[in-house]
């Protein structure tokens, strides 16, 4: 499945569906929630959500707005290592349980958010196992 296909299965809505379901989370959780001020919170969803609409819809709004993604630059001012990697993709994973991601499509982002995930590691060994979702709750 290509991103076009991806897009096309959840299109705008659905990856605005999904990143809600995330960034709900996220308050709560002990390890990540502390790198989220509470102030930018809204802020770091609609990053989130645009940068997905760019990568995966060729929507051109974040690029418009943040130029060139650098990702792992923009990332390093926050200790991420394997724990907070892991972390990030379990409650990825429980997000896409709870808004019904396809199951298709589930096993193309799963990779694709793993690969994101392992990049933005800046602790830690360089190899640090293989990105995992855990066992998500749905």
């Amino acid at each position: 499945m290509d991103e076009a296909a991806i897009w096309g299965k959840m299109g705008d809505e659905g990856f605005r569906r999904l990143v809600a379901a995330f960034y709900r989370r996220i308050p709560g959780d002990d390890l990540l929630g502390p790198m989220y001020p509470a102030q930018d919170l809204a802020g770091a969803e609609e990053r989130l959500y645009l940068f997905l609409c760019f990568r995966l819809g060729g929507d051109s709004r974040y690029p418009d707005q943040r130029g060139h993604p650098r990702l792992r630059g923009r990332h390093m001012p926050f200790r991420i290592g394997v724990a907070e990697r892991d972390r990030w993709l379990q409650i990825m994973g429980e997000a896409m349980g709870e808004c019904e991601v396809a199951p298709e499509v589930r096993a193309e982002l799963e990779p694709f958010f793993a690969q994101v995930a392992d990049f933005m590691r800046n602790q830690g060994p360089s190899r640090g196992g293989s990105p995992s979702f855990g066992n998500p709750a749905g």
